[in-house]
């Protein structure tokens, strides 16, 4: 009887491979973060890895393909910590506080997120919208986001014309303004919004300002 041939990679080469892929990709976030999608090189990506261009393309297929995986790398990420986070035994102000909070530091820690995030929007979304894994990514946690309020509601504490979105959309423009905005705002008001001494100050006063909408009668 013949020895049965084992399928797929040794692991050992299936480790190297993915630790080429992520350093590809940990490069290729700053490159497209700090020039653009138009004026990152896949060359100097090349250049800033142990990798050749050769071996991009060989992972990625395309320029714009890895500039995808790029995106869908970085949205994976909040929304991984979105669904991690457990909520579900807190009084829903509070729960709507952590959820806020949640997106306030990882936003202050990804200024990278949000320059892609500013990039991809002006290109108007063309390359997310090629991306299957993004297209139903946020409905985990937004489905978090709405079961919060409809316990909210339930105990006679929020307002029953507001939606999952509606939230979502006031706690990511509160995050992503401070961060990618910072320097004209410092620039322009002498106030630096990522300055550590009123971190604490910014985070408590987004979710006062959530709750309090919520809650309005």
């Amino acid at each position: 009887m013949a020895a049965a041939v084992p399928e797929g990679p040794p692991p050992e080469r299936q480790r190297d491979a993915e630790r080429t892929r992520a350093e590809i990709l940990d490069v290729a976030t700053r490159e497209f973060s700090d020039q653009g999608y138009a004026g990152a090189r896949v060359d100097e990506i090349a250049a800033k890895t142990s990798t050749t261009k050769r071996m991009i393309y060989y992972y990625f297929g395309s320029k714009e393909r890895l500039y995808v995986a790029v995106l869908e790398r970085a949205y994976t990420g909040i929304r991984a910590l979105e669904q991690e986070l457990d909520v579900d035994h807190l009084e829903p102000r509070e729960a709507i506080r952590s959820i806020a909070a949640l997106t306030f530091d990882h936003h202050e820690a990804h200024p990278d997120f949000i320059r892609l995030v500013s990039i991809e929007n002006i290109h108007r979304a063309e390359h997310i919208a090629t991306s299957s894994i993004l297209s139903g990514l946020a409905n985990p946690a937004l489905d978090v986001l709405g079961r919060i309020l409809d316990r909210g509601r339930t105990a006679g504490l929020f307002r029953d014309d507001v939606d999952a979105l509606d939230v979502h959309l006031v706690i990511s423009s509160f995050c992503v303004f401070r961060t990618a905005n910072r320097h004209t705002f410092t620039a322009i008001f002498k106030r630096d919004p990522l300055d550590p001494q009123r971190r604490e100050h910014y985070r408590e006063l987004l979710g006062d300002m959530v709750v309090a909408y919520l809650t309005a009668s």
